[in-house]
């Protein structure tokens, strides 16, 4: 299997609304892309399937190696091999890599976050850096656009949190700041054991209410940034936008009901709203 066949797997099998969206990319860039993300999977299953921190701190340790040894131009990964060939057309620094295996460090050394401030520091690391480069990849020419990934990259990252806090409770996760946590009344133990009776409910809704609403704020807060010149180059951020839109609109539309339930879109609808943002521009 060749690194590029190693990549689009990597890729296919996770049924990540990414996916979608690197269809519709020209051939060079979406290859580009898909390395990157393949990359970017790799070290996040570190710590998803980590059952001993010990063997996932060192195989995160191995990932900053390899990171190192590829820009030296001795990558030994098929994710590094197919990425590499990309990062000087494209401009992505090792900087960068490091950054994403940095905070997935995070993951295995923090499971609170104190306030809406410190998950942001997290959330930078491992979705405003993966937002920055893919908009490089994606043909970045204005300045601006950089704060616009970011800022898109942290509304996903926040959809993600709403979507799974039921699967990270499991993990013995929670990364709903603890001070909003107190603001209405939820207490930790309760997201771990996954309550559900009708005193918790109303609770648990109104702080994810909280969330989602601040997570729209920051799609709207994204798409005012991105500068006009880039809005077609930006194409395939713009249908992650439109898919992960419609998701948090899924789990307001359920009440949130995501403590013992992943709620997900359908393969044919996320490919109608890339579609959707490819023929029509519509998010």
């Amino acid at each position: 299997m060749t690194p590029q066949d190693y990549v689009q797997q990597k890729a296919a099998a996770s049924g990540s609304s990414f996916y979608y969206a690197f269809l519709f990319l020209p051939a060079p860039r979406r290859a580009a892309i898909t390395a990157f993300y393949a990359f970017c999977r790799e070290v996040d299953d570190v710590v998803d399937e980590a059952v001993d921190l010990g063997v996932a701190q060192t195989k995160l340790a191995w990932w900053q190696s390899e990171v190192s040894k590829a820009f030296a131009g001795h990558p030994s990964h098929p994710a590094t091999q197919a990425l590499m060939p990309w990062t000087q057309t494209y401009g992505i620094e090792q900087r960068q890599l490091q950054a994403v295996i940095e905070g997935c460090q995070m993951d295995l050394q923090q499971t609170r976050y104190l306030d809406f401030a410190g998950l942001q520091g997290y959330c930078h690391l491992v979705a405003g850096v993966v937002g920055e480069v893919a908009a490089q990849i994606f043909g970045q020419t204005q300045e601006q656009t950089t704060q616009y990934a970011h800022r898109l990259g942290l509304a996903f990252q926040l959809t993600n949190i709403i979507r799974d806090v039921g699967e990270d409770a499991m993990r013995g996760r929670i990364y709903l700041p603890v001070s909003e946590l107190q603001q209405f009344d939820v207490k930790a133990h309760e997201l771990l054991k996954r309550e559900d009776s009708a005193e918790f409910r109303p609770r648990f809704s109104a702080l994810m209410q909280f969330q989602a609403q601040r997570a729209h704020r920051l799609y709207d807060e994204a798409l005012s940034l991105l500068p006009p010149a880039d809005r077609r180059s930006q194409k395939p951020g713009l249908m992650m936008a439109s898919i992960y839109r419609a998701l948090l609109r899924e789990i307001e539309r359920d009440d949130f009901r995501v403590l013992h339930q992943r709620v997900s879109l359908t393969p044919l609808r996320k490919l109608w709203l890339a579609w959707k943002v490819q023929a029509l521009g519509r998010l």
